[in-house]
């Protein structure tokens, strides 16, 4: 059977699926999505969903393989670091990476719309207001809330967090699977743009109030406003359940967000209107069952405190292309390193992005974690080849996550030792560079 005749279905035409029905419709198969959203072109902005994304080194390098990296970037607002502001209001700028190193700021709803046009234009049916409610493994076939049902050579579930194809998995003998919430839940607020029309803050960095437990985060939009996301417990003192009314709510923000106040001027209305959404960790395993596979969060979905559940979800989509390219054909053995590849890099990524929201709402305000972070740009500049930080790892670079995991543990634990040094913040300068990087 010649790759024209394969019928392939994928679950889901969010990013994931999207991306991949590209990839596999420019290898010459006939690819369906059946997505349970309305058209997202249609229905306008996607509900309960973070609005903006951080587009990095992998999903640019997915997009790039699929020729659409350059009109995607006309889209995106450079990040070249963050930008910490304290109780005062006092600002840090502290570079993600070397000179010219950046994340990108990208509306999730119109990198969204993209990839489906694009999809579209590379021959995938797209068929919306599909729910998949079953899914037969033994046939690749999947039912639909209207009564339909659909079989195929090869069904793939890019259909998220709560996928009906894993859901059916679940179901069969010996598949490990599990889930974790955090405490923390998020709540988008608007940043709207000055009276002037420009944007209330630098728009050349992810914004950050770290205050130990929670934080509030912004990025920038090419509309000129910020979209702000505050991550907070759900129940405690100091939680959303804690805040009952708008005084409240002002008088929280005004004692520990003082700076972003002015600019959030639907504060109150915005804060009891807009969704209160959940944080959810995602690991199974295998992701293949006979002619089905996971993919994206489907897979492994991930707390968003790494910017890496995108890009690691189109790195899955870039390395399935990549295995095709060495198999010829969606087989056995391409299914089997597929899974085998990734989902060590799936469980990696799991954990650094859980360990990042400590980083973020926590330790980006603390000198010794500041000193550490100017240690190591030291030993990168004069090291380039040994000592990458573990953020340049994960965020620019072909690392696999879980080699950058590895090593990153290795870097902590010399840098631990470091930091215990007499006298290290006066001296830092003078370590010797070469023995701390002959400990790797």
């Amino acid at each position: 059977m010649v790759m024209e005749d394969k019928q392939i279905t994928i679950l889901g035409a969010g990013l994931v699926g999207s991306l991949l029905s590209i990839f596999l419709a420019k290898k010459g198969y006939q690819v369906t999505i059946y997505e349970r959203r309305p058209d997202m072109r249609k229905a306008g902005a996607i509900g309960g969903r973070s609005i903006n994304l951080a587009l990095s080194h992998r999903g640019l390098k997915a997009l790039d393989a699929v020729g659409i990296k350059e009109k995607v970037q006309e889209s995106c607002i450079p990040m070249p670091g963050r930008m910490i502001h304290d109780l005062e209001g006092n600002l840090d700028f502290q570079p993600y990476g070397k000179e010219g190193q950046f994340i990108n700021s990208v509306s999730r709803g119109g990198l969204n719309e993209l990839l489906v046009n694009e999809a579209e234009a590379n021959g995938v049916k797209v068929e919306f207001e599909h729910r998949c409610t079953d899914v037969d493994l033994a046939n690749a076939s999947a039912s639909f809330d209207n009564g339909t049902t659909v079989t195929a050579d090869f069904l793939f579930g890019a259909d998220g967090a709560f996928s009906a194809l894993r859901s059916a998995m679940q179901k069969t003998d010996r598949f490990n699977y599990s889930q974790e919430y955090i405490t923390a839940g998020y709540k988008e607020l608007t940043m709207p743009p000055t009276a002037n029309g420009d944007f209330a803050l630098d728009p050349g960095a992810l914004h950050i109030w770290p205050r130990g437990e929670y934080m509030l985060i912004a990025l920038p939009n090419l509309d000129k406003s910020f979209t702000c996301t505050l991550f907070f417990p759900f129940e405690g003192p100091i939680s959303f359940e804690a805040l009952k009314t708008e005084a409240d709510v002002t008088a929280f923000f005004n004692e520990k967000f003082k700076d972003a106040v002015p600019h959030l001027y639907n504060l109150e209305k915005e804060f009891f209107e807009n969704p209160t959404s959940s944080l959810i960790t995602v690991r199974c395993s295998p992701w293949v069952k006979g002619n089905t596979a996971l993919i994206g969060d489907a897979a492994h979905a991930i707390v968003p405190f790494y910017g890496q559940g995108m890009n690691s979800g189109f790195e899955d989509c870039y390395v399935f292309n990549q295995l095709l390219e060495k198999h010829g054909d969606i087989n056995e053995a391409l299914l089997s390193e597929y899974q085998s590849l990734r989902i060590p890099d799936g469980n990696a990524i799991a954990d650094l992005a859980l360990y990042n929201f400590i980083e973020m709402r926590d330790k980006v305000a603390d000198e010794g974690f500041i000193l550490q972070k100017k240690i190591e740009k030291k030993l990168n500049q004069q090291y380039p080849d040994k000592w990458v930080p573990l953020y340049s790892m994960t965020t620019f670079s072909d690392f696999r996550y879980s080699e950058a995991h590895a090593l990153g543990r290795k870097q902590q634990a010399i840098m631990d030792k470091v930091l215990e040094k007499p006298e290290i913040a006066q001296d830092w300068e003078n370590l010797d560079l070469e023995e701390i990087v002959n400990l790797l």
